[in-house]
């Protein structure tokens, strides 16, 4: 069992796929992280802020799964930040119609003193500032430090983004935006310019085409499992952060054949996380579920091949 911190978002979603359509409901990066993470023998800790206008009942599905809210501040009047987006038909690309930062515009994260000394340290998608004030906030160097960002960053606060990569271990980020990052089309040289920059280890998602993962000159791919059903992709690169990030902090191990079942779990988990609009799916996930659809995807990557 390890101490994981998570810091990002808690927010209301409003989404729109060719299945349907959702009134408000329970979003944020730190919400799809920490329930992911859940499904690993940790404490767990979110730092967020929200308004008032969020429903007791969310903060108390998080303490449900074991996850210690203390971190997240609670402003009395203020509004939680609200995201509502439509997507095409493809599910591969979305048109954002609503942002409001509201509470999200001043927020100043405050570490629970007891996860000063956290073993993984999960920073969500924010601004690279406020990931930063959080690593400096750590009472010690923590064993590793995960970093999630986007390409609205790389637009607004690039030299801010730059100089919190300096600081971290793993960065994930999806394939567009490391071509953006660095100017190199090929992955792999993509991956070998943001690895200078700081990083150790490099993950690069690929939507449902899987995740690779870069470290020095080792590379390694999972698919994305092929589903039946796909409701609802918003979290799921989140749920995958947290699903690497949560079981890290399970074990021991920071190497890279570690990296690569890290990998391979928050694939497992993402894949969930679509199955249903929000978090509705990773609200109900069973360990059981998660454990057979592991083995799916030890057959569908395992095979046997003799060389003549």
């Amino acid at each position: 069992m390890g101490k994981l911190l998570i810091v990002g978002t808690v927010a209301f979603d409003e989404i729109e796929t060719p299945f349907g359509k959702t009134d408000k409901i329970l979003g944020g990066a730190a919400t799809f992280i920490g329930l992911a993470a859940s499904q690993f023998e940790n404490e767990s800790a979110i730092v967020s802020i929200v308004g008032d206008d969020l429903p007791k009942e969310y903060l108390d599905l998080l303490e449900n799964k074991n996850i210690d809210i203390s971190g997240i501040e609670i402003v009395k009047g203020g509004k939680t930040f609200y995201w509502k987006g439509k997507y095409h038909n493809d599910l591969n690309s979305r048109d954002t119609l609503a942002t409001e930062l509201n509470t999200l515009a001043d927020f100043n994260p405050r570490v629970p003193e007891k996860f000063k000394d956290a073993d993984v340290v999960m920073l969500g998608n924010l601004h690279p500032g406020v990931q930063l004030s959080v690593i400096n906030q750590m009472s010690k160097r923590p064993k590793l430090i995960v970093l999630d960002t986007m390409n609205f960053w790389m637009d607004n606060a690039l030299d801010d983004l730059k100089e919190v990569i300096k600081h971290i271990d793993v960065i994930t980020i999806n394939d567009e935006e490391a071509r953006q990052l660095t100017n190199e089309y090929s992955l792999v040289k993509a991956a070998e310019e943001i690895q200078k920059m700081g990083p150790k280890y490099v993950v690069i998602k690929k939507g449902e085409h899987g995740a690779l993962l870069f470290h020095d000159e080792k590379v390694f791919f999972a698919p994305a499992l092929p589903l039946e059903e796909v409701f609802d992709p918003t979290g799921a690169g989140d749920t995958f952060a947290g699903g690497f990030a949560g079981y890290l902090a399970a074990t021991s191990g920071v190497s890279f054949g570690n990296l690569k079942n890290a990998v391979i779990h928050g694939s497992n988990l993402a894949s969930f996380c679509v199955e249903r609009f929000g978090t509705k799916r990773m609200q109900d996930l069973k360990r059981e579920e998660v454990n057979q659809r592991l083995h799916q995807f030890k057959t569908l990557t395992q095979f046997d091949i003799e060389l003549r």
